[in-house]
């Protein structure tokens, strides 16, 4: 099984370090990407894109001044970005906003120079399933889904930028008022959501007005690629990656294998010859398929088109000289135009992300741009009111909770028997290696007698194997059943902790601890324990 490529890089692996460096946590190559950042300013038609684009949003003065500062020579940025999922989509997204704000105050503190925070809307995506609902965690029981009702999400293959979100925003919305009305702080922030999830908005206009009223103090810049106005100024990367495509995904390929060979996978799978963007045959805002190159040379197959779609390079060439919005980029892609928009000076990534970036050394190196520092995202474990009085009536730990639910029910029973009851790892394993001494016993007297007696021997063997598991995990069930309180209790604590053994900050979402501690609380207590340049899992005790 291939290695966690980000796990194995925010360790120190040397093997992760051979394709990405941790440029960001030494001091002076920090002050070196910060100056080559800074020797690529801003194009004077792409600031004045983002200065309209950021007058639609919460009133700022700190935003409108990073913008002034952001068409000044020598200011660089430090850009984050996310899907725009409902309500935010999961707590990494608030944490991913604040991370980056911290490093842009630590680089700007650093060195001098002015480092602007902003935020890339994710928006030329088409995976609404992925960003159509949200987790709320509830007092009994598991998260609440709240989610919009879109028929089509799981065939749409339209850029969400153009998704309105339509009447069943209105459902959401009270059922999430529903379920968190009883908070303290609970109309403060659904009054927050309600004015910015309307009907008649899209999914890109109310994240970005949410997220932008909680960050306006910290003058957090927004920009979305499906802008029209930036299409053209996306023309020449787009280009580039139809006209070069073999190129590029020879050498991405080789960067594949070497992964490989290292113990990691490709966190994006590179199709042989395939450009890294996307085209809309139909418009802008219609379906957007892959391009995968046919026998017949200069022409290319919509993977995915109904029809089975064909289209030549000139027809692609000739729609990106007329209508550029039609072009849409990859995840391996948007990087590149990123930086070459953007004076970056730093990325600050989640765990796919950084994998990304593992892949992309030869893509910036054929663009001949510098890649950025990149950084991991603050990571945060929110250890409310209600966690801690399980944790203390359960005599448990924060991490304890991350084990698997039978395995802390078998060890919580066995502790509170004292020595009545062994754990079921504890009774399979005695009973194992008795049954396996006794039997290699057997085996030794027989094999002079009957050579072929070996192979009965290892069929028993692991028939009893398997008799012996199911009997400990029976076992296992029967003690931790034994305690219904202690049994709600841990599936409580596990599913403010660790839902569904998953990260709390993947899963949940922000309405319920907004309005539990509010909105701007909770923010404050999240950029308060930011540490730029560290990527440490922290505990929020509130």
């Amino acid at each position: 099984m291939a290695s966690s490529f980000s796990a194995s890089w925010l360790r120190g692996d040397p093997r992760a370090l051979e394709f990405l460096s941790d440029r960001f946590r030494h001091r002076a190559a920090r002050a070196e990407a910060v100056a080559a950042a800074a020797s690529r300013p801003l194009a004077p038609a792409l600031h004045e894109v983002l200065v309209a684009r950021n007058a639609r949003l919460a009133p700022s003065p700190a935003r409108e001044r990073n913008l002034e500062l952001l068409a000044r020579p020598g200011t660089t940025a430090v850009v984050t970005g996310q899907q725009v999922g409902l309500f935010l989509g999961p707590l990494f997204t608030v944490y991913k906003a604040a991370s980056a704000i911290a490093a842009a105050r630590a680089l700007a503190e650093e060195t001098g120079r002015p480092c602007v925070p902003v935020f890339w809307l994710q928006t030329e995506d088409h995976d609404l399933p992925e960003i159509d609902h949200c987790f709320v965690p509830r007092n009994a029981g598991g998260p609440l889904r709240v989610a919009l009702e879109l028929p089509d999400a799981a065939t749409s293959r339209a850029p969400v930028a153009h998704r309105h979100l339509g009447p069943s925003i209105t459902g959401a919305l009270a059922a999430l008022r529903a379920e968190l009305s009883g908070n303290p702080h609970a109309d403060e922030h659904l009054a927050l959501l309600e004015r910015a999830y309307r009907p008649e908005a899209t999914l890109v206009e109310a994240f970005a007005d949410v997220l932008s009223s909680l960050f306006a103090d910290e003058g957090l810049v927004f920009l979305d690629p499906r802008d029209p106005r930036l299409a053209p100024l996306a023309a020449p990367i787009h280009r580039r990656a139809i006209e070069e495509a073999a190129a590029i995904c020879s050498k991405l390929a080789e960067r594949g294998q070497a992964l490989a060979q290292a113990g990691f996978s490709e966190q994006v799978h590179i199709r042989p010859g395939a450009p890294l963007n996307f085209f809309s045959p139909g418009g802008p805002e219609g379906a957007r398929y892959r391009l995968d190159p046919t026998s017949t040379p200069g022409t290319w197959s919509l993977v995915g088109h109904p029809e089975g779609a064909s289209v030549t390079t000139a027809e692609l060439l000739s729609w990106l000289e007329r209508e550029p919005l039609r072009f849409t980029t990859s995840a391996l892609l948007r990087p590149i135009l990123q930086d070459t928009w953007l004076p970056t000076a730093a990325y600050v990534g989640g765990p796919g992300e950084i994998a990304y970036f593992a892949q992309l050394a030869p893509l910036y190196a054929h663009a001949g741009l510098p890649m950025p520092l990149v950084v991991p995202r603050a990571r945060f474990r929110v250890i409310d009111d209600r966690a801690r009085r399980l944790l203390d009536k359960l005599g448990l730990s924060p991490d304890d909770a991350n084990a698997p639910r039978d395995e802390l029910l078998a060890r919580l029973a066995a502790r509170d028997a004292g020595e009545a009851f062994e754990t079921p790892e504890a009774v399979e394993a005695r009973l194992v290696s008795a049954f396996a001494s006794e039997l290699a016993r057997l085996g030794e007297r027989m094999a002079a007698i009957d050579p072929t007696f070996a192979q009965a021997i290892s069929r028993t063997d692991k028939t009893v194997r398997r008799g012996v598991s199911r009997l400990a995990a029976r076992y296992g069930r029967s003690i931790t059943q034994r305690d219904q309180t202690t049994l709600e209790r841990v599936e409580r604590l596990r599913a403010y902790l660790a839902p569904d053994g998953a990260p709390q900050e993947r899963i949940h979402a922000l309405p319920y601890y907004a309005s539990r501690l509010g909105s701007h609380a909770f923010l404050r207590l999240v950029r308060e324990a930011c540490e730029p340049f560290s990527g440490n899992l922290k505990d929020l005790k509130p």
